[in-house]
């Protein structure tokens, strides 16, 4: 018997939480997609506002297929506008003036060239929650630097925490920066509407850079740096916070990682790898202590886990209660039973490849459940339809020069 298709169809007469609720998103690349992808996987009627040539994102192509797109692009609408011309620009403040969220992501002080300042744009429409996302905050020295996330995960002090103490400071390997600010821009948006519904406030501007969110990953560093003086110092995918905490080599070539974060866990974790004798030494018998000579701790577990395949070694490990995990790349996700049960991955229809894989809404609501409601849209495809709804016609747009 065949197995029910379980493909995820789009349906345009779903709502979410955010039904109501406009958002023109005049935003480019990741940041901003990724905002108001979380916006719109709620039900909020996103509009992408994107030049004739679409958002530089489409063409983050993957062998011809612009799956960055198919992906950041979905629950949205597209209007094409070529903001240089000025009925273009009029149509744009109609929209801006019936929404309730402004998204944009240029250069601090470009938004006001075009004549479009946050002061004129809250004349226009009081309630509106104008989302300024930029690399380092309108305000300061380098405001007015490219905003791009590669810049900020090196200058944010992130960079130079990951990788291994003999080499080079390693850049993560996707636009880490963007969407973690994605992330942060979409809380904030709901706090704004929030205090609105409430009525502390009207509309407001948040001032979202990609530098503040990312660096606050980094928890309590600047606290250590001023009491200890020191910098905190690369450790590969050991920890100069926990041991012990690293990843191992197993026997049939695959890892797994590892944190004994706790006093419990760790001594645990010498009694299954055979070392019982390291609980009563004074160089494990404390965190301090095991991350001082993490060096030893790692070669006693990584003896341990390299006689044994990744299978058997997580077996045992999770048999003693051990905090252990595979690491994973997509090919194990996409045959992983947890992911798959939980739907962390589902099967999307697409108009050009029958179906895709995507990551789910999150995160999950018991009553007010995200919803699947359009596909990544063509460039302007809707752009006869949002004309029509702030009263204009393709028509009115022709003329300019």
């Amino acid at each position: 018997m065949a197995e029910p298709d379980k493909t995820v169809r789009f349906d345009a007469t779903r709502k979410g939480p955010l039904h109501g609720i406009r958002v023109v998103d005049l935003s480019r690349v990741v940041a901003g997609n990724m905002l108001s992808l979380q916006l719109g996987d709620f039900g909020a009627d996103v509009i992408k506002v994107e030049p004739p040539q679409g958002d530089a994102l489409r063409e983050w192509r993957d062998e011809g297929h612009s799956l960055h797109w198919k992906t950041y692009g979905r629950n949205k609408r597209s209007i094409a506008l070529n903001l240089r011309q000025p009925k273009a620009l009029d149509a744009l403040k109609k929209l801006i003036g019936k929404a309730d969220v402004f998204i944009e992501n240029f250069r601090p002080g470009t938004l006001e060239e075009m004549g479009l300042s946050p002061k004129s744009l809250l004349e226009l429409n009081p309630s509106l929650i104008i989302v300024r996302i930029s690399g380092f905050g309108q305000t300061g020295p380098y405001a007015k630097f490219p905003g791009f996330g590669t810049l900020v995960e090196a200058m944010s002090g992130f960079a130079s925490r990951t990788g291994f103490p003999d080499r080079e400071p390693v850049l993560p390997p996707l636009a880490l920066a963007d969407m973690i600010s994605g992330l942060t821009g979409a809380n904030a948006v709901m706090m704004a509407l929030f205090a609105r519904e409430r009525g502390d406030a009207n509309g407001q501007v948040i001032d979202l850079s990609l530098l503040e969110p990312i660096f606050a990953s980094l928890g309590p560093e600047a606290s250590i740096y001023r009491v200890t003086g020191k910098v905190k110092q690369r450790s590969g995918s050991g920890s100069n916070t926990v041991s012990p905490r690293n990843v191992y080599l197993c026997s049939d070539g695959k890892y797994v990682a590892l944190s004994g974060s706790t006093q419990v866990i760790a001594m645990r974790i010498f009694d299954i790898v055979g070392r019982p004798e390291m609980k009563d030494d004074p160089r494990f018998s404390s965190n301090m202590e095991r991350v001082r000579h993490r060096e030893l701790v790692d070669e006693a577990l990584g003896a341990w886990f390299v006689t044994r395949s990744r299978d058997d070694a997580l077996a045992a490990m999770r048999a003693a209660g051990a905090t252990v995990g595979p690491v994973y790349d997509i090919a194990d996700i996409s045959t992983d039973k947890h992911f798959a049960e939980r739907g962390i991955v589902v099967e999307v229809e697409d108009a050009d490849l029958g179906s895709i894989p995507q990551h789910n809404i999150f995160p999950r609501f018991s009553a007010t459940p995200g919803v699947f409601r359009h596909p990544a849209p063509d460039v302007g495809e809707q752009t006869d339809a949002i004309l029509k709804e702030i009263g204009l016609t393709p028509g009115d747009l022709e003329g300019d020069e």
